[in-house]
C-alpha cells in the first residue's frame, strides 16, 4: 500500500483489494496507525499532527460508530472550535445525547446525556458540535480549574461570545455535579488572556500573596509617547510582570522580519519601560509550576520599587 490516504478505513482498504493480513502487517511495521478498530492512518501522518489534531482524526474515525442524534461535545468540540487544550484527556472521543439517561465510556467514547438548546447545537465542516459557549461550560464542569481557564480564556478570546454566555449554557447542569466548579471558573475567566501561558500565569498569581494584576495595559512615558503593552501591571506597586514564552515573540514580526529582530524589539521594549522607572519580572514556562519563584521575584521587584522613584511614565486606563 503506497499511498495510505489520511484516514484509512478497513472497508475501503478491502474493496481495494487489500486484505486483513496486510492491513495488519502495515500497523505491526509502522506503515499504519491504527485510531480505532477499523479506522487507520499513514503513521508518518499521525506523528507529524498535534495532539488536538489527532484527536480530529479519531473524532471524524468514531463519529459513524455512533447514533446520529449524537452530538460532538466537550473536549471533542474544543477541538473542532480550534481551542487549546492544556492537560485535558484526548484518549477519548465525547459526543452528548438529548436523553434522561444512558451515558457510558468505553475505550474511546465517552457519550453524555443531557439537554441540548438549539443554541447549543453548531455546525462546522458536516459534523453537529456544541457551540462555543455550551463548549466551555461543559469543560468548566468536567476539567480541573487551570485547564478549564485555559480554554475559556481562549474562547472568549475569540470575541465571538460575550462574558455571560458560557455562564447561561451552563444552567441545565444546576443540579449535576461539578456545577460550583463550574461558577468558580466561568467567573476567573477573562478574554484579554491572550495565550496559554497567559492563562496559566493568571492562575498562578491568583494563587500568590500579590495584588491582583491588570491585563494588557498600555504604558506611555511622561510626554504621552507610547512605551508599550504589558502582561500584567502591578500599577501601584511600580512594577510590570510579564510571561516570556518564545511563542509571543511571533506578535512582534513585522513583514521582512526573522525571529532575532523580534527578540531585539523585545528588549528595546523593556529598556524603555524600565528606563521610565518600572521594575520589570519575567518567568517562563517552567517557573509556571514553580509559583514560588515567581512569588519571590514579583516581591523582591516590588522592594525594589518601594525605594525608588515613581515610574515617570503612566498607564492610561481602558476607555
Amino acid at each position: 500500500m503506497t499511498e495510505t490516504p489520511r484516514l484509512l478505513r478497513r472497508s475501503d482498504a478491502l474493496a481495494h483489494g487489500y486484505t486483513d493480513a496486510e492491513i495488519r502487517t502495515l500497523c505491526r511495521t509502522g506503515g499504519l496507525h491504527r485510531l480505532r478498530p477499523g479506522a487507520y492512518l499513514a503513521h508518518d501522518a499521525h506523528a507529524d499532527l498535534e495532539p488536538s489534531q489527532q484527536h480530529l482524526e479519531l473524532v471524524r474515525a468514531t463519529l459513524p460508530k455512533v447514533s446520529a442524534d449524537a452530538v460532538v461535545s466537550h473536549q471533542s468540540a474544543a477541538a473542532l472550535h480550534g481551542l487549546p487544550l492544556w492537560r485535558i484527556p484526548l484518549d477519548r472521543v465525547h459526543v452528548t445525547r438529548v436523553r434522561t439517561s444512558g451515558g457510558r465510556r468505553t475505550r474511546l467514547l465517552h457519550s453524555h446525556c443531557a439537554p441540548l438548546a438549539d443554541r447549543d447545537v453548531v455546525e462546522t465542516g458536516g459534523l453537529r458540535i456544541t457551540s462555543l459557549a455550551r463548549t466551555v461550560a461543559d469543560l468548566c464542569r468536567t476539567t480541573p480549574f487551570e485547564s478549564a481557564v485555559v480554554t475559556g480564556d481562549a474562547a472568549l478570546h475569540t470575541g465571538s461570545i460575550r462574558t455571560d454566555d458560557p455562564a447561561d449554557a451552563l444552567s441545565y447542569a444546576e443540579r449535576r455535579p461539578g456545577y460550583p466548579a463550574a461558577l468558580r471558573a466561568l467567573a476567573f475567566l477573562d478574554g484579554r488572556s491572550e495565550s496559554v501561558g497567559e492563562s496559566r500565569s493568571r492562575v498562578v498569581l491568583a494563587g500568590l500573596d500579590v495584588p491582583a494584576p491588570e491585563l494588557q495595559r498600555s504604558l506611555l512615558d511622561p510626554d504621552g509617547r507610547f512605551l508599550g503593552r504589558v502582561d500584567f501591571l502591578f500599577s501601584d506597586a511600580g512594577v510590570v510582570g510579564e510571561f516570556d514564552g518564545k511563542v509571543k515573540y511571533g506578535k512582534y514580526l513585522r513583514d521582512g522580519q526573522d525571529p532575532g529582530d523580534a527578540v531585539f524589539a523585545e528588549k528595546q521594549r523593556e529598556d524603555r519601560i524600565r528606563d521610565a522607572g518600572w521594575e520589570v519580572v519575567r518567568w517562563v514556562w517552567r517557573d509556571l509550576a514553580r509559583p514560588e519563584v515567581i512569588g519571590a521575584r514579583i516581591h523582591r521587584a516590588m522592594r525594589r520599587a518601594a525605594v525608588r522613584p515613581r515610574p515617570l511614565g503612566e498607564a492610561p486606563r481602558a476607555r
